[in-house]
Protein backbone atom coordinates (compact mmCIF):
# COMPACT_ATOMS: atom_id res chain seq x y z
CA UNK A 1 0.00 0.00 0.00
CA UNK A 2 0.92 3.47 -1.50
CA UNK A 3 1.87 6.30 1.34
CA UNK A 4 -1.01 8.35 0.09
CA UNK A 5 -3.75 5.78 0.16
CA UNK A 6 -4.95 5.13 3.87
CA UNK A 7 -8.69 4.58 3.40
CA UNK A 8 -11.05 5.29 6.07
CA UNK A 9 -13.47 2.60 4.83
CA UNK A 10 -11.17 -0.32 5.47
CA UNK A 11 -11.64 -2.73 7.92
CA UNK A 12 -8.79 -3.42 10.45
CA UNK A 13 -7.81 -6.69 10.94
CA UNK A 14 -5.50 -9.11 13.75
CA UNK A 15 -2.41 -10.32 11.88
CA UNK A 16 -0.37 -12.00 14.83
CA UNK A 17 0.78 -11.84 18.10
CA UNK A 18 3.76 -12.59 19.79
CA UNK A 19 4.04 -13.28 23.45
CA UNK A 20 2.64 -16.25 26.01
CA UNK A 21 -0.95 -14.93 25.63
CA UNK A 22 -1.01 -15.71 29.65
CA UNK A 23 -2.60 -14.33 32.43
CA UNK A 24 -1.56 -10.62 33.35
CA UNK A 25 -1.71 -11.42 37.05
CA UNK A 26 0.98 -13.85 36.55
CA UNK A 27 3.39 -12.13 33.94
CA UNK A 28 6.90 -11.52 35.06
CA UNK A 29 7.48 -7.32 35.30
CA UNK A 30 10.82 -7.93 33.01
CA UNK A 31 8.96 -9.48 30.11
CA UNK A 32 6.35 -5.93 29.73
CA UNK A 33 6.94 -4.66 26.85
CA UNK A 34 7.33 -0.59 27.37
CA UNK A 35 8.46 0.51 23.70
CA UNK A 36 7.83 -0.60 20.05
CA UNK A 37 9.34 0.75 17.02
CA UNK A 38 9.47 0.20 13.75
CA UNK A 39 11.87 0.90 11.16
CA UNK A 40 12.24 3.81 8.19
CA UNK A 41 11.30 0.57 5.89
CA UNK A 42 8.49 -1.07 8.34
CA UNK A 43 10.54 -4.30 7.09
CA UNK A 44 11.82 -3.93 10.64
CA UNK A 45 10.24 -3.52 14.01
CA UNK A 46 11.65 -3.29 17.49
CA UNK A 47 10.42 -3.71 20.88
CA UNK A 48 12.12 -3.11 24.62
CA UNK A 49 10.82 -4.24 28.08
CA UNK A 50 11.60 -3.35 31.27
CA UNK A 51 14.27 -6.10 31.67
CA UNK A 52 16.35 -4.24 29.66
CA UNK A 53 16.12 -6.34 26.53
CA UNK A 54 15.31 -5.40 22.81
CA UNK A 55 13.81 -8.07 20.40
CA UNK A 56 13.93 -7.63 16.30
CA UNK A 57 11.58 -8.59 14.09
CA UNK A 58 11.89 -9.08 10.30
CA UNK A 59 9.15 -8.72 7.68
CA UNK A 60 8.30 -12.49 6.68
CA UNK A 61 8.44 -12.08 2.85
CA UNK A 62 7.36 -15.65 2.19
CA UNK A 63 4.07 -14.98 4.24
CA UNK A 64 0.90 -12.83 2.39
CA UNK A 65 0.24 -9.97 4.04
CA UNK A 66 2.11 -8.11 7.16
CA UNK A 67 3.55 -10.74 8.79
CA UNK A 68 6.63 -10.70 10.91
CA UNK A 69 8.90 -13.14 12.21
CA UNK A 70 11.50 -13.53 15.24
CA UNK A 71 14.97 -11.77 13.78
CA UNK A 72 17.11 -11.39 17.10
CA UNK A 73 17.58 -10.44 20.79
CA UNK A 74 20.29 -9.01 23.17
CA UNK A 75 20.16 -7.88 26.54
CA UNK A 76 20.42 -4.01 25.95
CA UNK A 77 20.98 -2.15 29.51
CA UNK A 78 21.03 -3.75 32.94
CA UNK A 79 20.32 -2.77 36.34
CA UNK A 80 22.88 -0.26 37.76
CA UNK A 81 23.81 1.65 41.13
CA UNK A 82 24.52 5.03 41.35
CA UNK A 83 26.55 5.32 44.57
CA UNK A 84 26.65 8.86 44.91
CA UNK A 85 22.98 9.70 45.16
CA UNK A 86 22.14 6.10 46.63
CA UNK A 87 19.74 5.33 43.28
CA UNK A 88 19.18 2.41 41.71
CA UNK A 89 18.70 2.89 37.73
CA UNK A 90 15.95 0.53 36.05
CA UNK A 91 17.03 -1.71 32.83
CA UNK A 92 13.72 -0.51 31.72
CA UNK A 93 14.28 0.34 27.89
CA UNK A 94 12.32 3.54 27.66
CA UNK A 95 12.92 4.19 23.78
CA UNK A 96 14.61 2.91 20.92
CA UNK A 97 14.60 4.62 17.80
CA UNK A 98 16.34 3.74 14.62
CA UNK A 99 18.99 5.01 12.55
CA UNK A 100 18.60 4.93 8.54
CA UNK A 101 20.34 2.14 6.96
CA UNK A 102 23.88 2.73 5.17
CA UNK A 103 24.54 -0.76 4.35
CA UNK A 104 23.87 -4.35 5.33
CA UNK A 105 23.80 -3.78 9.27
CA UNK A 106 21.31 -2.02 11.10
CA UNK A 107 22.46 0.53 13.83
CA UNK A 108 19.44 1.46 16.80
CA UNK A 109 19.46 3.45 19.49
CA UNK A 110 18.18 2.29 22.88
CA UNK A 111 18.11 4.10 26.14
CA UNK A 112 17.05 3.56 29.73
CA UNK A 113 16.95 6.37 32.41
CA UNK A 114 20.37 7.42 32.25
CA UNK A 115 22.44 5.54 29.57
CA UNK A 116 21.87 5.74 25.37
CA UNK A 117 23.63 3.36 23.40
CA UNK A 118 23.87 2.49 19.70
CA UNK A 119 23.91 -0.81 18.90
CA UNK A 120 24.73 -2.57 15.43
CA UNK A 121 23.00 -5.36 14.77
CA UNK A 122 24.70 -7.39 11.85
CA UNK A 123 24.77 -10.55 9.99
CA UNK A 124 28.24 -13.27 11.47
CA UNK A 125 29.16 -15.97 9.63
CA UNK A 126 30.85 -18.86 12.04
CA UNK A 127 33.44 -21.06 10.10
CA UNK A 128 34.99 -23.76 11.53
CA UNK A 129 38.00 -26.26 10.45
CA UNK A 130 36.78 -29.41 8.40
CA UNK A 131 39.73 -31.10 7.42
CA UNK A 132 42.00 -32.58 9.84
CA UNK A 133 45.98 -32.08 8.85
CA UNK A 134 47.08 -35.34 10.73
CA UNK A 135 44.79 -38.29 8.94
CA UNK A 136 44.94 -38.48 5.21
CA UNK A 137 41.21 -39.26 3.30
CA UNK A 138 41.29 -42.88 5.15
CA UNK A 139 41.44 -41.49 8.63
CA UNK A 140 45.48 -42.96 8.77
CA UNK A 141 47.80 -41.20 10.40
CA UNK A 142 50.28 -38.77 8.19
CA UNK A 143 54.18 -39.49 8.34
CA UNK A 144 54.92 -36.60 10.97
CA UNK A 145 58.44 -37.03 9.84
CA UNK A 146 57.73 -35.84 6.53
CA UNK A 147 56.41 -32.40 6.56
CA UNK A 148 55.20 -32.36 3.04
CA UNK A 149 52.33 -34.79 4.09
CA UNK A 150 50.85 -32.37 6.38
CA UNK A 151 47.76 -30.07 5.15
CA UNK A 152 46.62 -26.93 5.76
CA UNK A 153 43.18 -27.19 7.91
CA UNK A 154 40.09 -25.74 5.47
CA UNK A 155 37.88 -23.66 6.67
CA UNK A 156 34.25 -23.84 6.46
CA UNK A 157 31.30 -22.13 6.62
CA UNK A 158 29.04 -23.48 9.71
CA UNK A 159 26.65 -21.16 10.43
CA UNK A 160 25.38 -17.76 9.90
CA UNK A 161 23.78 -15.79 13.13
CA UNK A 162 22.62 -12.40 13.92
CA UNK A 163 24.96 -10.44 16.26
CA UNK A 164 24.68 -7.21 18.11
CA UNK A 165 27.44 -5.48 19.57
CA UNK A 166 27.24 -1.73 21.68
CA UNK A 167 29.16 0.48 18.84
CA UNK A 168 28.78 3.65 21.59
CA UNK A 169 27.73 4.60 25.34
CA UNK A 170 26.75 7.83 25.74
CA UNK A 171 26.20 8.04 29.43
CA UNK A 172 26.65 10.71 32.50
CA UNK A 173 25.06 13.49 30.64
CA UNK A 174 21.40 13.01 32.25
CA UNK A 175 20.68 14.19 36.02
CA UNK A 176 16.97 13.24 35.74
CA UNK A 177 15.57 10.10 34.01
CA UNK A 178 15.65 10.16 30.44
CA UNK A 179 12.22 10.52 28.75
CA UNK A 180 13.20 10.44 24.54
CA UNK A 181 15.32 10.20 22.25
CA UNK A 182 14.92 11.52 18.19
CA UNK A 183 17.44 10.75 15.76
CA UNK A 184 17.86 14.47 13.34
CA UNK A 185 17.22 14.05 9.69
CA UNK A 186 20.66 14.80 8.88
CA UNK A 187 21.51 10.96 10.12
CA UNK A 188 24.54 12.59 11.96
CA UNK A 189 22.90 14.01 15.18
CA UNK A 190 20.28 12.94 17.73
CA UNK A 191 18.54 14.77 20.90
CA UNK A 192 18.06 13.05 24.50
CA UNK A 193 15.46 15.18 26.56
CA UNK A 194 15.13 14.38 30.67
CA UNK A 195 12.47 16.46 32.61
CA UNK A 196 14.85 19.81 32.62
CA UNK A 197 17.55 19.92 29.82
CA UNK A 198 17.62 18.61 26.03
CA UNK A 199 20.98 17.32 25.19
CA UNK A 200 22.21 17.23 21.47
CA UNK A 201 25.07 14.29 20.69
CA UNK A 202 26.85 13.22 17.42
CA UNK A 203 26.43 9.54 16.63
CA UNK A 204 30.11 9.40 16.01
CA UNK A 205 30.89 11.00 19.81
CA UNK A 206 29.83 9.71 22.83
CA UNK A 207 32.07 11.83 25.30
CA UNK A 208 30.24 14.71 24.30
CA UNK A 209 27.33 16.42 23.93
CA UNK A 210 25.50 20.36 23.72
CA UNK A 211 22.98 21.06 26.42
CA UNK A 212 20.83 23.19 23.98
CA UNK A 213 17.82 23.49 26.18
CA UNK A 214 17.89 24.13 29.71
CA UNK A 215 14.60 25.43 32.21
CA UNK A 216 16.22 24.40 35.60
CA UNK A 217 15.53 27.60 37.32
CA UNK A 218 18.14 28.98 40.04
CA UNK A 219 16.05 27.40 42.72
CA UNK A 220 14.37 24.64 42.21
CA UNK A 221 11.52 25.43 44.67
CA UNK A 222 10.30 27.42 41.60
CA UNK A 223 9.98 25.01 39.36
CA UNK A 224 6.64 24.90 37.69
CA UNK A 225 7.03 22.70 34.60
CA UNK A 226 9.05 19.96 33.15
CA UNK A 227 9.92 18.40 29.56
CA UNK A 228 7.61 15.79 28.88
CA UNK A 229 9.14 14.70 24.98
CA UNK A 230 11.46 15.76 21.98
CA UNK A 231 11.26 15.18 18.47
CA UNK A 232 13.45 16.24 15.51
CA UNK A 233 11.58 17.91 12.93
CA UNK A 234 11.20 15.37 10.06
CA UNK A 235 12.75 17.36 7.21
CA UNK A 236 14.32 20.12 8.35
CA UNK A 237 17.86 19.27 10.57
CA UNK A 238 17.48 22.70 12.26
CA UNK A 239 14.27 22.53 14.01
CA UNK A 240 13.00 20.80 16.92
CA UNK A 241 10.04 20.85 19.22
CA UNK A 242 9.30 19.73 22.85
CA UNK A 243 6.54 19.20 25.29
CA UNK A 244 5.58 20.38 28.78
CA UNK A 245 3.67 19.23 31.90
CA UNK A 246 1.64 22.56 31.41
CA UNK A 247 0.36 21.11 27.80
CA UNK A 248 2.49 23.75 25.49
CA UNK A 249 4.42 22.68 22.79
CA UNK A 250 7.58 24.64 21.64
CA UNK A 251 9.61 24.67 18.62
CA UNK A 252 12.70 25.92 18.32
CA UNK A 253 15.40 26.61 15.80
CA UNK A 254 19.10 26.00 16.84
CA UNK A 255 20.11 28.30 13.95
CA UNK A 256 18.85 31.11 16.08
CA UNK A 257 21.11 30.75 19.29
CA UNK A 258 23.25 27.76 20.71
CA UNK A 259 21.10 27.82 23.75
CA UNK A 260 17.24 27.77 22.47
CA UNK A 261 15.98 29.18 25.43
CA UNK A 262 13.78 31.25 22.85
CA UNK A 263 11.31 29.15 20.91
CA UNK A 264 10.43 30.08 17.30
CA UNK A 265 6.92 29.16 17.94
CA UNK A 266 4.21 28.08 21.17
CA UNK A 267 1.47 26.00 20.66
CA UNK A 268 -0.83 26.28 23.75
CA UNK A 269 -4.51 26.11 23.84
CA UNK A 270 -6.11 28.51 26.11
CA UNK A 271 -8.47 27.06 29.13
CA UNK A 272 -11.21 28.95 31.02
CA UNK A 273 -9.62 29.00 34.42
CA UNK A 274 -13.42 28.24 35.67
CA UNK A 275 -12.97 24.72 34.58
CA UNK A 276 -9.42 24.16 36.07
CA UNK A 277 -9.68 21.67 38.83
CA UNK A 278 -7.36 20.00 41.11
CA UNK A 279 -6.45 17.37 38.48
CA UNK A 280 -6.12 20.15 35.20
CA UNK A 281 -2.51 20.36 36.31
CA UNK A 282 -2.19 16.46 35.83
CA UNK A 283 -4.40 15.97 33.27
CA UNK A 284 -3.16 18.48 30.92
CA UNK A 285 0.22 17.23 31.10
CA UNK A 286 1.23 16.04 27.13
CA UNK A 287 2.83 12.55 27.44
CA UNK A 288 3.33 12.30 24.03
CA UNK A 289 4.16 14.44 21.09
CA UNK A 290 5.07 13.42 17.24
CA UNK A 291 5.37 15.49 14.21
CA UNK A 292 3.52 13.74 10.72
CA UNK A 293 6.52 12.43 8.13
CA UNK A 294 6.36 15.70 5.90
CA UNK A 295 6.42 18.09 8.89
CA UNK A 296 3.28 19.99 8.57
CA UNK A 297 1.22 18.75 11.46
CA UNK A 298 1.90 18.12 15.49
CA UNK A 299 -0.15 15.22 16.98
CA UNK A 300 -0.03 15.72 20.99
CA UNK A 301 -1.81 13.44 23.65
CA UNK A 302 -2.54 14.09 27.67
CA UNK A 303 -4.60 11.72 29.56
CA UNK A 304 -7.82 13.22 28.55
CA UNK A 305 -7.72 13.89 24.69
CA UNK A 306 -5.84 14.24 21.43
CA UNK A 307 -4.72 17.08 19.77
CA UNK A 308 -3.88 17.90 16.38
CA UNK A 309 -2.13 21.49 15.12
CA UNK A 310 -0.96 22.68 12.20
CA UNK A 311 2.42 24.08 12.11
CA UNK A 312 1.74 27.49 10.95
CA UNK A 313 -1.16 28.09 13.18
CA UNK A 314 -0.15 28.80 16.86
CA UNK A 315 -3.67 30.13 18.22
CA UNK A 316 -5.94 26.71 18.41
CA UNK A 317 -5.29 23.18 17.66
CA UNK A 318 -7.06 21.73 14.39
CA UNK A 319 -8.88 19.15 16.14
CA UNK A 320 -9.36 18.09 19.09
CA UNK A 321 -10.56 14.23 19.96
CA UNK A 322 -11.68 13.45 23.51
CA UNK A 323 -10.10 10.29 24.82
CA UNK A 324 -11.45 9.91 28.18
CA UNK A 325 -14.21 11.91 28.68
CA UNK A 326 -16.22 9.44 30.31
CA UNK A 327 -14.18 8.99 32.96
CA UNK A 328 -13.33 12.79 34.02
CA UNK A 329 -16.12 12.29 36.85
CA UNK A 330 -13.86 9.48 37.95
CA UNK A 331 -10.35 11.53 38.14
CA UNK A 332 -10.08 11.03 41.79
CA UNK A 333 -10.29 7.51 41.40
CA UNK A 334 -7.65 7.44 38.91
CA UNK A 335 -5.93 9.63 41.11
CA UNK A 336 -5.65 7.00 44.06
CA UNK A 337 -4.78 4.13 41.61
CA UNK A 338 -2.09 6.16 39.80
CA UNK A 339 -3.73 5.59 36.50
CA UNK A 340 -4.28 9.36 35.99
CA UNK A 341 -0.39 9.27 35.31
CA UNK A 342 -0.30 6.86 32.69
CA UNK A 343 1.41 7.91 29.77
CA UNK A 344 -0.12 7.33 26.26
CA UNK A 345 1.64 7.42 23.53
CA UNK A 346 0.37 8.88 19.65
CA UNK A 347 1.28 7.84 16.26
CA UNK A 348 0.79 9.43 12.81
CA UNK A 349 -0.21 7.21 9.73
CA UNK A 350 2.11 6.92 7.47
CA UNK A 351 0.71 9.08 5.14
CA UNK A 352 -0.17 11.65 7.90
CA UNK A 353 -3.80 11.98 7.85
CA UNK A 354 -4.76 9.34 10.24
CA UNK A 355 -3.89 9.26 14.22
CA UNK A 356 -3.52 6.39 16.85
CA UNK A 357 -3.50 6.09 20.62
CA UNK A 358 -4.57 3.79 23.31
CA UNK A 359 -6.65 3.38 26.20
CA UNK A 360 -7.98 0.70 28.92
CA UNK A 361 -9.18 -2.42 28.71
CA UNK A 362 -6.68 -3.11 26.00
CA UNK A 363 -8.56 -0.70 23.54
CA UNK A 364 -6.72 1.45 21.16
CA UNK A 365 -8.42 4.00 18.67
CA UNK A 366 -7.72 4.89 15.20
CA UNK A 367 -8.70 7.88 13.51
CA UNK A 368 -8.88 8.25 9.89
CA UNK A 369 -8.41 11.51 8.35
CA UNK A 370 -7.73 13.57 11.76
CA UNK A 371 -5.72 16.39 10.11
CA UNK A 372 -8.92 17.17 7.60
CA UNK A 373 -10.78 20.05 9.86
CA UNK A 374 -14.14 19.45 7.38
CA UNK A 375 -13.95 15.60 7.42
CA UNK A 376 -16.49 13.73 9.70
CA UNK A 377 -14.96 12.41 12.55
CA UNK A 378 -14.93 8.82 12.90
CA UNK A 379 -13.59 6.55 14.94
CA UNK A 380 -12.08 2.82 14.68
CA UNK A 381 -12.10 0.78 18.06
CA UNK A 382 -9.60 -2.36 18.59
CA UNK A 383 -8.42 -4.39 21.11
CA UNK A 384 -5.48 -5.84 21.74
CA UNK A 385 -6.53 -9.02 23.60
CA UNK A 386 -7.30 -12.60 24.07
CA UNK A 387 -10.36 -12.04 21.16
CA UNK A 388 -8.20 -10.96 18.86
CA UNK A 389 -5.83 -13.96 17.76
CA UNK A 390 -9.12 -16.21 18.63
CA UNK A 391 -11.87 -14.45 16.81
CA UNK A 392 -9.96 -12.33 14.72
CA UNK A 393 -11.88 -8.97 15.59
CA UNK A 394 -12.62 -6.95 13.11
CA UNK A 395 -12.47 -3.13 13.31
CA UNK A 396 -14.67 -1.10 11.24
CA UNK A 397 -15.12 3.06 11.34
CA UNK A 398 -18.03 4.94 13.39
CA UNK A 399 -19.23 7.87 13.12
CA UNK A 400 -18.55 10.88 16.12
CA UNK A 401 -20.57 12.59 16.63
CA UNK A 402 -19.49 16.72 17.40
CA UNK A 403 -19.68 18.11 20.75
CA UNK A 404 -18.08 21.22 21.78
CA UNK A 405 -15.25 21.63 19.31
CA UNK A 406 -15.17 18.01 18.50
CA UNK A 407 -15.30 16.57 22.25
CA UNK A 408 -17.68 13.56 22.06
CA UNK A 409 -19.25 11.41 25.08
CA UNK A 410 -18.35 8.23 25.71
CA UNK A 411 -18.70 5.95 23.21
CA UNK A 412 -19.20 1.94 21.58
CA UNK A 413 -17.69 -1.02 23.44
CA UNK A 414 -15.50 -1.18 26.68
CA UNK A 415 -15.07 2.98 27.21
CA UNK A 416 -18.78 2.85 27.19
CA UNK A 417 -19.10 0.52 30.37
CA UNK A 418 -18.80 1.88 33.98
CA UNK A 419 -15.71 2.72 35.82
CA UNK A 420 -15.63 -0.18 37.64
CA UNK A 421 -15.37 -2.82 35.00
CA UNK A 422 -11.94 -0.70 33.42
CA UNK A 423 -9.60 -2.72 33.74
CA UNK A 424 -6.52 0.08 34.57
CA UNK A 425 -3.52 -2.53 34.25
CA UNK A 426 -4.83 -3.68 30.27
CA UNK A 427 -3.29 -0.15 29.08
CA UNK A 428 -2.18 -0.03 26.02
CA UNK A 429 0.57 2.77 26.40
CA UNK A 430 3.06 1.95 23.55
CA UNK A 431 2.17 1.47 19.19
CA UNK A 432 3.84 2.11 16.23
CA UNK A 433 2.74 2.55 12.65
CA UNK A 434 4.09 1.32 9.60
CA UNK A 435 5.68 3.96 7.71
CA UNK A 436 4.14 2.90 4.12
CA UNK A 437 1.37 0.49 4.92
CA UNK A 438 -1.71 0.37 7.16
CA UNK A 439 -0.46 -1.89 9.52
CA UNK A 440 0.18 -1.23 13.32
CA UNK A 441 2.12 -2.43 15.66
CA UNK A 442 0.73 -2.56 19.76
CA UNK A 443 2.36 -3.42 23.02
CA UNK A 444 -0.39 -5.49 25.38
CA UNK A 445 1.50 -5.55 28.19
CA UNK A 446 3.97 -8.61 27.33
CA UNK A 447 2.36 -8.99 24.40
CA UNK A 448 2.91 -7.69 20.54
CA UNK A 449 0.44 -7.44 18.35
CA UNK A 450 0.01 -6.47 14.42
CA UNK A 451 -2.77 -5.54 13.05
CA UNK A 452 -3.36 -4.38 9.02
CA UNK A 453 -6.12 -3.84 6.50
CA UNK A 454 -3.74 -6.15 4.11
Amino acid sequence: MDNDSTDPNQSWKFSQCFGDKGDIENITEADVISTVEFDHTGDYLATGDKGGRVVLFERNETKKGCEYRFHTEFQSHDAEFDYLKSLEIEEKINKIKWCRRQNQAHFLLSTNDKTIKLWKVYGKAIKVVAENNLSDTNGRLRMLSDVSALRMPRMTLHDNIIAASPRRVYANAHTYHINSISINSDNETFISADDLRINLWNLGIADQSFNIVDIKPANMEELTEVITAAEFHPTSCNLFMYSSSKGTIKLADMRENALCDRYAKLYEEWMDPAQHSFFTEITSSISDVRFSQDGRYIVSRDYMSVKIWDVNMEREPVKTISIHEHIRDKLCDTYENDAIFDKFEVVFSGDGKSVMTGSYNNNFMIYPNAVDPNAEETEILLQADKSAFKAKKVGVPSSMKQQARNRSPARSMMRRDDFDTIDFKKNILHLSWHPRENSIAIAATNNLFVFSTL
